[in-house]
């Protein structure tokens, strides 16, 4: 005979037995809905991508980057991870990177942050994550840097969408100084690092005015973008 709690498992094992169908159902559904809308696309994508944009995002499930963007698969190539770090050590982003530029040949990479962001929260408040301190700590480092600016602000909030903001334009410049990126410029790719944000309030992206198409410009647009930011007042 079934004790309690044996059927308090099973109920579970069924609930979430459903969720996953729920899941796999979708999937059916968005596949009809884009046979009707384009009969051709799945034949298109399963021969070969050529996406003119790369997208590098924060993790948060709140960021949908096809959708905000109105992109149709094949259009847009991802890489995601928590606050939207480019790090020099971090080899899969890097690679990532290079096999946008040098093979797919996008022509523009969007480093998109977004305000309220968890990972610089966490990093502003010394959050205990354990593992992921050493991720977000890279976000102390561009809150150090810029800590006079930021300690001048009148509460918290207004700090952490300045620092959001900031940590946008700090990767945007980690980027531009990358080894992937000076060897593309080098060898004549055409490629333009872009840094913008989105705003989960309104659903709006905002240009943060620092693109850069070769290796002289990156340093002089980092200055120039960060000192707009910080001489703006905080939305």
């Amino acid at each position: 005979m079934f004790h309690s709690k044996h059927y308090s498992f099973l109920g579970e094992a069924l609930f979430l037995f459903d969720m996953i169908k729920t899941l796999l159902d979708n999937n059916k559904q968005w596949v009809q809905r884009m046979n009707q809308e384009n009969p051709d696309l799945f034949e298109k994508l399963s021969k070969s991508q050529r996406p003119e944009y790369l997208w590098i995002g924060c993790s948060d499930s709140r960021l949908p980057p096809n959708e905000i963007l109105g992109l149709m698969p094949g259009e847009l190539f991802v890489h995601r991870n928590i606050a939207n770090l480019v790090v020099h050590t971090d080899f899969n982003c890097l690679s990532v990177v290079e096999y946008a530029v040098m093979v797919l040949e996008v022509k523009h990479i969007i480093i998109c942050g977004h305000y309220g962001c968890g990972g610089v929260n966490c990093a502003l408040q010394r959050s205990d994550l354990q593992l992921a301190d050493n991720w977000l700590s890279h976000i102390r480092g561009v809150y150090l840097k810029h800590s006079q600016f930021l300690n001048s602000l009148e509460n918290e909030d207004k700090v952490l969408k300045k620092l959001c903001e900031l940590n946008v334009v700090e990767q945007a410049y980690n980027l531009g100084t990358s080894s992937v990126m000076r060897n593309a410029w080098k060898g004549g790719k055409k490629v333009t690092i872009h840094a913008w944000i989105y705003s989960l309030s309104d659903g709006i992206l905002r240009d943060l005015k620092d693109s850069v198409s070769a290796i002289d410009e990156v340093e002089r647009q980092y200055c120039a973008s960060s000192g707009i930011i910080m001489s703006r007042s905080v939305r």
